[in-house]
């Protein structure tokens, strides 16, 4: 069903994109408001669709391989590829854009072997993939995580990025704490009581593995959103060359851009890639310009604007963008949230 979201659903969400793990005590204590009615407002949201926290493996980052892949398609089988490419775990994001090729897709692979052994191979043997274009990320100098609502007041926001997080634990991760991995994967906020009844372990001892898993600096967690549900329906990325040894200082100059969710520095003739949410098509031109100002002598090559996403980080979404409480694992499609949310006391 959906939700209209109020003032006090969006500040909800600003404060889980700042720490999507707060304790609704602590997100109470900020907020003013009783932890019980964060917990139920929270629910009531999630249930919408129109907001959800996930997590990622954050793997090492000297590393990890990010891949931004044009795909084509044999007509009239778009949708049925974009399904099928969802299904990918590795894929984490699928996009149909407004453009010369039928989907983009962000993939995440451990390695570049990885990649080029056995993810680039499972897209091409997608029935209806005609052929792929793949770009890899040099460097990520910005991501959806760290894209902001703007719905709390400058005091409060500052209050939930200075909370305290986990302690660090060094070390390599024992296999009992790994099997938590996928069920943060599934559902961001998921306590240990949850887990603790999936794995059929005692709450005390998930408690100690998930603080672990926590400290290991390994997952990142963010809270994502409908776009049209908070108000910014169009995605809009665009292809670009920086000159060398600029790219730093471009993705500093655009930083403050509210609208930017992504830039990175990408091989091939486009260097940089810039995504931005907007309110309308019309900003676009506004956007393009933007860029110009920010960053001079920046060559604008290719824009795509995006008629849908079906996949945002590892989560399916509706043809609203909300999403479809199911996100990919290594085990398959899965229901985004492990089981029912025990109350905090």
């Amino acid at each position: 069903m959906d939700h209209e979201l109020t003032e006090a659903d969006l500040q909800l969400i600003h404060a889980l994109q700042i720490a999507p793990r707060v304790t609704w005590q602590d997100a109470g204590a900020i907020l003013g408001v009783r932890p019980a009615t964060l917990a139920a407002r929270w629910e009531r949201i999630r249930r919408s669709g129109a907001a959800w926290v996930t997590a990622y493996s954050a793997g090492d980052p000297t590393a990890m391989n990010l891949a931004f892949v044009d795909v084509d398609c044999e007509p009239g089988r778009v949708g049925e590829v974009a399904e099928a490419l969802c299904r990918i775990p590795q894929v984490q994001t699928v996009e149909l854009p407004a453009g010369h090729h039928d989907l983009m897709l962000t993939v995440f692979t451990e390695t570049m072997p990885d990649y080029a052994l056995t993810t680039a191979p499972a897209i091409l043997a997608v029935p209806g993939v005609e052929r792929v274009q793949t770009s890899l990320g040099s460097r990520l100098h910005q991501a959806g995580h760290s894209w902001r609502l703007q719905a709390l007041d400058p005091q409060q926001a500052a209050a939930f990025a200075e909370l305290p997080g986990p302690r660090p634990v060094p070390g390599p991760l024992p296999p009992a704490c790994r099997d938590l991995v996928p069920l943060l994967i599934r559902d961001g906020r998921a306590s240990a009581a949850q887990m603790a009844k999936v794995l059929g372990r005692s709450p005390s001892a998930v408690q100690r593995q998930l603080a672990r898993v926590l400290g290991s600096g390994l997952m990142s967690f963010r809270c994502d959103v409908s776009q049209l549900a908070v108000g910014f329906p169009v995605t809009c990325t665009w292809y670009a060359k920086v000159p060398p040894g600029k790219h730093a200082a471009a993705a500093a100059a655009i930083r403050p851009l509210r609208a930017v969710r992504l830039a990175a520095s990408v091989t091939g003739q486009a260097n940089f890639v810039v995504t931005m949410w907007l309110r309308s098509v019309a900003e676009v031109m506004n956007a393009e310009l933007a860029l110009q100002e920010k960053v001079p002598g920046i060559e604008l090559i290719e824009s795509l604007v995006m008629l849908r996403v079906a996949k945002r980080m590892g989560v399916l979404l509706g043809p609203d963008g909300r999403s479809l409480h199911m996100v990919t694992v290594a085990g398959g499609v899965m229901p985004a949230q492990i089981g029912p949310e025990v109350r905090e006391p």
